[in-house]
């Protein structure tokens, strides 16, 4: 037996994760995506989606009562911003042979509350409009790269594991409601993890679906098929839309989708351009605004999911679970209020237990990364300013975790010291 054989079946640490070379990609073309195809990828994209739809998707509802639409103008939206996210995450991840998630600005859509209904539905049109051709501008010019080049690693994964820490914990708040569900499908997923690692997240919401349903906590009763019919919104601009929602629009999501959402790629190893993530989905988001499509951009939380080993164990054949993502999304516009319904129909319990258990493995990367990092104390001060969820001039965590890791490593990295004379 060679004598690196046995190292070579040992799993890597994650610090040892190889990043992906352009020989690698070569060959992942050259295979073909069928080859490619897993079922452990296609459950991680369906589970972004699974958990896209079940949070952020609340916040968009709220808006939308805000706004007193109706439901029919309700599932538009949802239309718009499936299809939007589901295109451009296919065509991203097609080509660049990485797991390109994208999503909707959950930031931005919580900046909606508060506005409607002084708002009109048309000014948030052409609110989303504004926004969208500001950040085709930014992604055209390049600029973002530069940002991303300030950040050292351990404070980009100091922000990573402190926007994905909350979920971790969520993971057992549901103990004190619905314990039966939430024990079982912990102790399910320690069995599955053990001996079925690969499949251990489908199998968990297998688990988690039939333990819910036995115990009486899912009410499909209500769920019926539907199509959406996508309804035309005329825009029209203001200054008011543009100060209060446009330009916040696009801070917020640079700062609370970009920022982490490239972070986790970039620890992943994919070293995706920047530019053009942000330029095609801009350019979703133009199409998609006109039926109430709020702002599309690369993904945060649900990025986590597809990027790590729980995809596959081939950082090469990932790019799957993005396309399955960008699948399901389709699938999600198409039939957005039975969605609605579905979703509506499912204990609360089930998907906070899922989305925390799934995590569990780019939380552990990533407080590795904190720990091994030569900016650790700048690292650790990240991850405690972005996890305590703190909000400053509209701002959320994630941007002021940066901001003060940002300038920590800047007060604390000691400067080499001065080389004493020679004696004369």
């Amino acid at each position: 037996m060679h004598p690196n054989a046995q190292r070579r079946q040992e799993p890597l640490r994650p610090d040892e994760i190889p990043e992906p070379s352009n020989d690698r990609a070569v060959g992942a073309r050259r295979s073909g995506w069928f080859a490619d195809w897993s079922i452990s990828a296609v459950a991680a994209g369906f589970l972004a989606v699974l958990v896209s739809l079940a949070g952020p998707l609340t916040i968009f509802y709220q808006a939308a009562q805000a706004a007193h639409l109706s439901n029919e103008m309700f599932a538009s939206w949802v239309w718009g911003i499936a299809i939007g996210a589901a295109v451009s995450g296919i065509l991203l991840s097609w080509v660049m042979k990485a797991p390109v998630i994208t999503a909707w600005s959950a930031p931005g859509t919580a900046l909606l509350i508060p506005l409607f209904p002084g708002l009109s539905i048309h000014e948030a049109v052409g609110a989303y409009i504004t926004a969208a051709v500001l950040l085709l501008i930014i992604g055209l010019s390049g600029g973002f790269n530069r940002l991303m080049a300030h950040i050292p690693k351990g404070i980009a994964s100091g922000m990573m594991a402190g926007i994905l820490l909350p979920f971790g914990l969520n993971a057992f708040k549901g103990s004190s409601t619905l314990p039966l569900l939430t024990g079982g499908m912990i102790v399910s997923f320690l069995v599955y993890k053990r001996l079925f690692p690969r499949y251990c997240v489908v199998l968990l919401l297998v688990t988690g679906a039939a333990i819910a349903g036995l115990t009486g906590q899912t009410h499909f009763s209500g769920v019926r098929f539907e199509l959406v019919t996508p309804q035309f919104i005329a825009p029209s601009w203001s200054w008011t839309s543009t100060f209060s929602l446009a330009l916040p629009l696009v801070l917020t999501t640079l700062t609370g989708q970009y920022l982490p959402g490239m972070a986790i790629l970039r620890s992943s190893g994919y070293d995706s351009p920047v530019r053009s993530i942000i330029v095609v989905n801009s350019l979703a988001s133009l199409a998609t605004a006109l039926v109430g499509g709020i702002t599309i951009a690369i993904a945060a939380i649900t990025a986590a999911m597809c990027t790590g080993r729980d995809a596959h164990e081939d950082p090469a054949k990932r790019y799957i679970a993005g396309i399955s993502n960008g699948l399901f999304y389709l699938l999600a516009g198409a039939c957005g209020g039975s969605v609605v319904m579905l979703f509506g129909a499912l204990p609360h319990e089930l998907i906070v237990t899922l989305a925390g258990l799934a995590l569990l493995g780019p939380v552990t990367v990533n407080l590795v990364h904190i720990a091994s990092a030569p900016e650790r104390d700048a690292a650790v001060l990240t991850f405690l300013a972005t996890a305590s969820g703190m909000t400053f001039l509209g701002l959320g965590s994630a941007f002021w975790g940066i901001l003060i890791g940002v300038i920590a490593h800047r007060l604390l990295r000691a400067d080499p010291p001065p080389v004493a004379a020679a004696p004369k």
